[in-house]
């Protein structure tokens, strides 16, 4: 047996980061899809005639079938069941089909006299029927996208495992977010090149998503024959499979259900930010929407070139629970800053607003990077996949109510505004308070972790 595993496809560097650097690929084209409309709000309120309130609502939508059909935990249990392979081309099958209702909600062959516009258009007359088809693709969509993120993380662990599994997770992450600094400064682009419009960089993006399934089924050839490599461990896993039941183990978790919740409270501050921080930027600096969009592009790159150094570190020298403090920490600095500093378009202000956004960066870098791999940490092999659906379940519900949330919150903060120029000082200290709720659950989970041993303080890697 342990010649069989000396020899598979893992132990060969080259191999396994080949296999990272598709699914990756996946990620990157998704994350780019994510936020192809997040640079361009005060455009959808010109052209579709949004408003904050509605786009904070199609925001929201990408995250609903998540939540309230509980789909995250299907996606855990098909994993767990099918594998990796089944669910990720899957996840991107999902992901173009619900990408591609998107694209002709906002484009020009979805009109009046149309049937599904006009029934659209006879409930909840104050929602355009755009938004309300678009939030449809969305909410397909963000079930392929986050099904593809589960099926990614406990991919990376099944050829990572005992190895550079906190870089590898590092380094994806990585990638996806230079899918965000990609889609900050392209779509603005996209969008302006002849006559203005939001849906060139929608259907150049819904484009990429189709290459984002291929790369995921040309590994999937790789994976078919790493599994029979695998197949006397894989015959020895099979003694003790997945049960439903096991799910009851992990919501009576104490460890996991501190790792979810801080989860939530965390990414809630982050992900609904991405999507009205241009519009913040804006109205904070007075900047124009290219310039706004191309200042924040600049949060995942500090992200990207951090993440995978502190996975490596995590790796070597451990300190996860430490990671997840200062990380806390930092989002809620942030967000402070862009709450109580005051800014106006002078350079002093500019060198802020960069600085806050490189800390947000950082931030970005400590947390992601030290709360996945501590998962395989706190859960048994056969339903790691169900506790990343769990995770990612709980987490779609800080991501869905947060966008409703802040939009609300603006138009209550500014009753009167009718031209985008919004106060943003409520919603960002809203975003702030999730950061200091986020730091309780880090202090608390590193006690727990001093007092039961779970190793998140511990390196990775085994010698």
């Amino acid at each position: 047996m342990t010649d069989m595993i000396n020899k598979t496809m893992r132990e060969s560097a080259f191999l396994r980061w080949t296999a990272l650097i598709l699914i990756s690929s996946m990620m990157f084209f998704s994350y780019m899809f994510i936020d192809v409309l997040s640079p361009l709000q005060t455009m959808l309120e010109t052209e579709c005639g949004w408003s904050a309130d509605t786009y904070g609502t199609f925001a929201s939508s990408e995250y609903f079938l998540n939540v309230f059909a509980f789909f995250l935990i299907f996606a855990g249990i098909i994993l767990d069941k099918m594998g990796v392979r089944f669910t990720g081309i899957l996840s991107g099958v999902v992901m173009v089909i619900g990408g591609g209702i998107k694209l002709y909600a906002i484009s020009s062959w979805f009109v009046p006299g149309g049937m599904v516009f006009d029934f659209l258009n006879s409930f909840w007359v104050s929602f355009p029927p755009t938004a309300k088809l678009a939030s449809i693709g969305f909410a397909i969509f963000g079930c392929g996208v986050e099904m593809a993120g589960i099926t990614v993380s406990k991919t990376i662990v099944k050829w990572f495992r005992g190895k550079e599994m906190a870089l590898a997770m590092g380094l994806e992450m990585a990638i996806a977010r230079l899918g965000v600094f990609a889609v900050f400064r392209l779509s603005p682009h996209f969008a302006s090149l002849g006559d203005q419009s939001v849906v060139r960089p929608v259907a150049i993006c819904a484009g990429l998503l189709c290459i984002g399934l291929l790369s995921f089924i040309v590994y999937s050839l790789m994976d078919k024959k790493l599994d029979k490599q695998l197949g006397v461990e894989a015959n020895q896993e099979e003694e003790e499979p997945f049960k439903i039941r096991d799910l009851g183990i992990l919501f009576t978790s104490k460890p996991f259900l501190i790792v979810s919740f801080l989860c939530v409270l965390y990414y809630s501050a982050i992900f609904p930010f991405q999507k009205f921080a241009t519009s913040m930027l804006e109205n904070r600096l007075g900047m124009p929407t290219n310039d706004a969009s191309a200042l924040f592009s600049w949060f995942p790159i500090g992200a990207m070139v951090l993440t995978p150094l502190l996975g490596w570190f995590l790796d070597k020298k451990g300190k996860g629970a430490s990671m997840l403090i200062l990380g806390s920490v930092l989002v809620f600095a942030c967000h402070m800053v862009f709450a109580i500093y005051p800014m106006t378009d002078n350079t002093t202000s500019l060198v802020v607003a960069y600085v806050a956004i490189i800390v947000l960066g950082v931030s970005f870098s400590l947390v992601p990077a030290a709360l996945w791999p501590s998962v395989p940490k706190l859960v048994e092999d056969r339903y790691l996949g169900s506790a990343y659906s769990v995770i990612f379940w709980i987490q779609n519900i800080g991501l869905f109510a947060f966008p409703n949330i802040i939009g609300k919150v603006l138009v209550w903060a500014n009753p009167h505004v009718t031209d985008g120029r919004y106060d943003y000082t409520m919603p960002m200290l809203v975003f702030a308070s999730l950061g200091v709720m986020a730091f309780v659950l880090g202090i608390w989970l590193k006690a727990e972790d001093k007092k039961n041993h779970y190793g998140l303080e511990q390196p990775n890697i085994k010698h």
